[in-house]
């Protein structure tokens, strides 16, 4: 069958994209290819939820005074959607090669409720220790099993009825490998309706999805049906930040996108985002990346 990075490499060579930096969709639907030639310094950026798996070249990430380093033969849980800073490292001349999946919340639920009646020892474990909520990002080595499930879905990739047929039941398999896994609490925390993690998790949705309208924490704190102070605490233990760095990051990370990707001056980009005051915009955009909006536009 090949390693996993002879698989990505063959899937990138039948797709053309040997040319390509950056991140595409595959035909299998939440399964994303990631291909940097060039890697990067450290530098801020939201990590999205999900499943990571790295074929090839390694990253290192870093959240608060929390880094985590994964390359080749491992792979990374992220819970929610985490601002953080990462650096990337091609190795030996070759290009980062990795995917990523995403965790639908139907098929998440179906499998928790399956495992539900079994004796899960990662969940005792998990429920011994809430400081398993301080960091919503964890590495860990791909098991022969779970290799083996990576390896079968760059197959399936190669070929669009495989896709299409074979596809989404190798996602859920993976999914529950992961589950499986040393860090599997951070899914099953997920599904826990009524969990601090998975109310948490809710927010961060309304963050990145109305991140340009005024949000107040109380509100925040009121959707999670938590008291304020309650609220801070568990947001913290989440995310490692407050409410409002949470939504400030977000809020540059999009403007950046906006400006460097999309080409929208300054200015505009603030507005979009939801600034009020493009002094401000400019002063923290300044400080969180370390360069200017004009510098990083095309």
């Amino acid at each position: 069958m090949g390693s996993l990075a002879e698989l990505m490499q063959s899937y990138v060579d039948l797709k053309s994209l040997n040319d390509f930096d950056g991140v595409t969709s595959t035909s299998i639907r939440g399964v994303h290819f990631y291909r940097d030639s060039q890697g990067n310094t450290r530098q801020p950026l939201v990590y999205q939820s999900g499943i990571i798996a790295i074929g090839q070249g390694y990253k290192r990430i870093y959240l608060g005074d929390q880094s985590v380093r994964y390359g080749a033969g491992d792979y990374v849980v992220v819970g929610v959607p985490m601002p953080l800073e990462c650096e990337a490292f091609p190795e030996d001349g070759l290009p980062i090669m990795g995917i990523s999946i995403n965790v639908a919340p139907k098929t998440l639920h179906n499998l928790v409720n399956q495992l539900a009646d079994q004796p899960l020892h990662q969940e005792n474990e998990y429920s011994k220790s809430q400081a398993a909520l301080n960091l919503g990002l964890k590495s860990e080595c791909v098991n022969e099993a779970l290799d083996e499930c990576f390896k079968r879905l760059l197959l399936v990739l190669h070929d669009e009825v495989d896709s299409k047929v074979l596809g989404a039941s190798i996602v859920e398999e993976i999914i529950y490998r992961v589950l499986m896994g040393k860090h599997g609490h951070v899914l099953f925390d997920l599904a826990k309706h009524d969990g601090h993690y998975a109310r948490i998790a809710k927010v961060l949705d309304r963050l990145h999805a109305d991140y340009a309208n005024q949000i107040t924490v109380e509100s925040l704190a009121e959707q999670a049906n938590m008291s304020l102070s309650g609220f801070h605490r568990a947001f913290r233990q989440v995310t490692t930040e407050t409410p409002l760095q949470y939504l400030k990051k977000v809020r540059l990370n999009k403007a950046k996108e906006l400006i460097v990707s999309e080409g929208k001056r300054a200015s505009d980009a603030a507005i979009l985002v939801g600034y009020t005051s493009p002094s401000q915009f400019s002063r923290e955009f300044k400080r969180h990346f370390n360069a200017t909006p004009k510098s990083l536009a095309g």
